[in-house]
């Protein structure tokens, strides 16, 4: 038997344990599935024969190591941060790894001795980073196989929430990370070039600059900028190109209302709001608004963001009960941020009848023979149910699939790496079709960032 150690059985492993569990027999697998709740990790094996669970804590050097050592591959599918001694004691034992993680300069320094001792570290092969980069590359190798010039690459993605059961007027829920959702976009402005010109968007304006994307039988969409789409720039050969933009999917309206938070100040991470305990959610909303002998609390906000009465930004703050002055936050030395989070989760979680929507969409121009165009690619996959979301899915299955075929010897080139070479990224992208993971590429007339070139002006 070839052995799998999976690290972590948390949501995003649900349809990775499931492949992998499926392929056991076939592939002549076992698989130990290490989480800190032991519950946890029966309740993904579901008793079946070539499965282990284990409580697995990774702080326990001795236990970590062990498991590492008997395994063939490790999966890590812990936080980011928590990789590093986990690919460390990889490398010391001469074991294969895979993440969905974005590759961190720790990972990166252990890249000569990964290559010394002839392991492939895949990483950045979950959705997004993963899919993004597999399927970008496909449709740019097959440009440049043409003789075509890259000139510009934008790439839009977003876990959303399907849309029969996108019932709020935020049309949005959390389908992953709450906490990731509210910090987007802080810790720099955000940076991209545009027909080459740099381009930069402080946080506080992140919001109100926002592109429109339309994807055949689900609608609009719009997309504000990542913090830097210039750092795969050399990665996937593009030094050269005139626009290089990477965005987040949201529906049209989310960008603008979610821009109030950010004037207020709600999405603040960096200091402890006094009294967070007993603070009542009026108490919140109150507390970053200017004081008044007279003005209520809710004609405070309205002026404060200039919001009419009968604009539909108001409903959206009334839908999530903001201005409640019986319920209670409840959390100690709590930021603002960990306070919106908490008063988000009361209205944005998934229900268990919900289910979740991956949207992804690249735009490539090029330039062939003097003359040029555009491909437009799109995905768009919806959950299943709770345990196998949309999310699970295609951030789990590319990391199950890369897993095989290290193991089978079909992905062989050594180092710390991320899936945008020919040997990952095409038998991926083919088998993950069959999981409904579809790419839709159409051509399209190139129009780049001046519409009154189609009209000959």
């Amino acid at each position: 038997m070839r052995n799998i150690l999976i690290i972590g059985a948390g949501r995003s492993a649900s349809s990775l344990i499931k492949y992998l569990l499926e392929k056991s027999t076939q592939e002549n697998l076992h698989i130990t599935i290490g989480d800190l709740s032991l519950e946890l990790a029966q309740r993904k094996t579901e008793n079946h024969p070539n499965a282990k669970p284990i409580a697995l804590d990774i702080n326990n050097v001795e236990q970590r190591q062990s498991e590492i050592q008997k395994a063939d591959i490790v999966i890590s599918m812990l936080p980011a941060h928590m990789h590093i001694d986990v690919a460390k004691d990889c490398v010391r034992f001469k074991k294969n790894m895979v993440t969905a993680s974005y590759i961190s300069d720790a990972m990166q320094a252990l890249d000569e001795e990964v290559k010394a001792n002839g392991l492939v570290f895949m990483n950045e092969i979950g959705l997004d980073p993963g899919i993004d980069h597999m399927s970008a590359m496909k449709v740019i190798d097959e440009i440049r196989s043409k003789g075509g010039k890259m000139i510009l690459f934008e790439s839009f993605c977003g876990g959303l929430v399907a849309p029969e059961s996108d019932n709020n007027l935020w049309n949005y829920k959390f389908t992953w990370a709450p906490r990731n959702v509210v910090l987007a976009g802080q810790g720099g402005a955000a940076k991209f070039i545009q027909e080459g010109k740099y381009k930069y968007i402080p946080y506080h304006k992140l919001f109100r600059r926002t592109e429109f994307l339309e994807v055949e039988g689900y609608g609009k969409f719009e997309g504000y900028a990542n913090r830097d789409s210039l750092k795969y720039r050399s990665v996937y050969g593009l030094d050269d190109i005139l626009t290089l933009y990477r965005g987040t999917i949201r529906r049209v309206g989310y960008s603008k209302a979610w821009n109030m938070f950010v004037q207020l100040g709600m999405t603040d991470d960096t200091y402890p709001m006094e009294n967070s305990e007993t603070m009542s959610y009026r108490d919140f909303i109150n507390s970053f608004l200017p004081y008044h002998p007279t003005d209520s609390v809710e004609i405070k906000t309205r002026l404060q963001l200039g919001i009419e009465q009968d604009d539909i930004m108001w409903d959206k703050l009334l839908e999530l009960d903001l201005f409640n002055a019986n319920k209670i936050v409840g959390l100690k030395n709590a930021t603002p941020a960990q306070i919106l989070e908490h008063i988000l989760s009361q209205s944005w979680s998934l229900q268990p009848e919900d289910k979740d929507m991956i949207v992804m969409y690249h735009k490539f121009g090029y330039e062939i023979n003097g003359e040029k165009k555009q491909i437009d690619s799109k995905m768009v996959c919806i959950g299943d149910d709770q345990t196998y979301t949309a999310m699970a899915k295609t951030v789990g299955l590319p990391v199950a699939m890369a897993t095989i075929q290290i193991l089978n010897g079909k992905i062989k080139t050594p180092g710390v790496q991320l899936p945008i070479h020919k040997e990952v990224y095409e038998p991926i992208l083919k088998e993950l079709e069959e999981f409904g993971v579809i790419f839709k590429e159409t051509e399209m007339p190139y129009v780049g960032y001046n519409p009154d070139r189609l009209l000959g002006n």
